[in-house]
């Protein structure tokens, strides 16, 4: 008898420690807002459900268009997990694109992308640093003057006698006054401040989609940071141009391939705003190539076959088959709330996976659109990530 208690607790000591292992996971893997399109039950990976209240009244703000109500979501529909925001919204549709296209970017100021030692007759010094300047710092203003190139960043600091320049400069959204002294380099016979500086960036993406309601267009799913100082880009100004597809390298287990594309002079949108959804502007052009898609929310999206949008070659934008084998609802990931596989044989033997150039390309699930690839796995290129298609249309309605 006393046998069979034991293993009677032993087996309700497990159900409870795998139950409390399950709450844990959801607390933690689980998102703090449920997005969806007027539904009444939502399910998580099968186990955890969040429901709307049977009698709620969908009441949308008038600039969102989002109704908010309180819920929890539950394991086994039973156990409370964590409370959640049900954010009730209106069913959005947008023009898929899946087409390659050039970016040119100015940022909003230089960016300080390095600093230097120079070499003075009391050895080596950082004038820079002393300053107080650093690394992905912007410069703003020298000496009261707006710097908009590198080229005049350049030509300011180069044209002195070792006086003082002023320097205001943007750090982590705040404005700073800074003053730097020259030092003069014995070996260059001149007064050098010992900063690299960057004012633009070029590249090649894909154009997920162009939203009708406020004419923007939506492109990567991620950022563009610089390659130095790993900060998002703030765009004074950019150009998105057509771009043709000319070769492609394919990526390999370790090193990612890329496309390669010649730009045309033709401008197609203007780019405005660089975000952790991806880079956002305006569309100029007549809409081409492109069919009106149903967005999907976050929750519709499963595990399971889709289809990826995108250009490999000279032609128009083509679908190829991919399998999303994971979600994940972790607040703070932008853009890795997926994960997908290219199974598509055309397209393994074209590029090998996932290249750069391809980031943006939209994902198509059940005749919706679900997300956007943002990223490569570089030890293992046939996968990606990618985000919620929804999150880069909310993003787009904010421009």
């Amino acid at each position: 008898m006393k046998r069979i208690i034991r293993t009677a607790d032993c087996i309700i000591a497990v159900i409870l420690i795998f139950i409390y292992a399950l709450i844990g996971f959801g607390s933690y893997a689980l998102p703090n807002e449920v997005g969806s399109y007027n539904f009444q039950t939502i399910t998580f990976d099968s186990i955890y459900t969040i429901k709307s209240e049977e009698n709620s009244q969908v009441d949308y703000q008038s600039n969102l268009r989002v109704s908010e109500i309180e819920s929890e979501i539950k394991l086994f529909g039973i156990i409370p997990v964590k409370s959640a925001n049900i954010l009730q919204q209106e069913e959005k549709s947008v023009y898929v694109s899946g087409e390659c296209f050039g970016i040119k970017l100015y940022s909003d100021g230089v960016m300080v992308v390095g600093t230097k030692d120079v070499d003075t007759a009391d050895g080596e010094t950082n004038p820079a640093k002393q300053a107080g300047i650093e690394v992905g710092d912007l410069i703003i203003e020298i000496n009261g003057v707006k710097m908009l190139s590198s080229s005049q960043v350049e030509e300011t600091l180069n044209d002195n006698n070792g006086t003082d320049f002023t320097f205001k400069i943007k750090r982590n959204g705040n404005y700073k006054t800074l003053i730097l002294s020259p030092a003069y380099s014995v070996s260059e016979k001149c007064y050098k401040a010992g900063i690299w500086v960057r004012d633009s960036t070029a590249g090649i993406g894909t154009i997920t989609f162009y939203n009708p309601e406020n004419q923007t267009m939506a492109t990567l799913g991620h950022p563009i940071t610089d390659v130095d100082t790993n900060e998002i880009v703030p765009i004074l100004n950019g150009e998105a141009v057509r771009a043709t597809v000319t070769k492609v390298y394919k990526s390999t287990s370790g090193e990612t391939g890329s496309l390669c594309c010649d730009f045309s002079d033709e401008t197609i949108g203007t780019l405005s705003v660089n975000t952790d959804y991806g880079i956002y502007g305006e569309y100029n052009i007549e809409i081409e190539n492109s069919l009106l898609y149903q967005v999907a929310s976050e929750q519709e999206v499963e595990r399971g076959e889709a289809q990826i949008l995108c250009t490999v070659d000279s032609g128009t934008p083509k679908l190829y088959d991919v399998e999303i084998t994971r979600i994940s609802y972790r607040e703070g990931n932008h853009d890795k709330n997926m994960v997908i596989k290219v199974t598509d044989e055309e397209l393994l033997s074209k590029t090998g996976g996932i290249i750069q150039g391809m980031s943006g390309s939209p994902i198509i699930q059940n005749g919706k659109l679900v997300g956007a690839l943002t990223h490569v796995i570089v030890d293992d290129p046939e996968k990606g990530y990618a985000i919620f298609a929804n999150k880069m249309v909310n993003q787009s309605e904010n421009v």
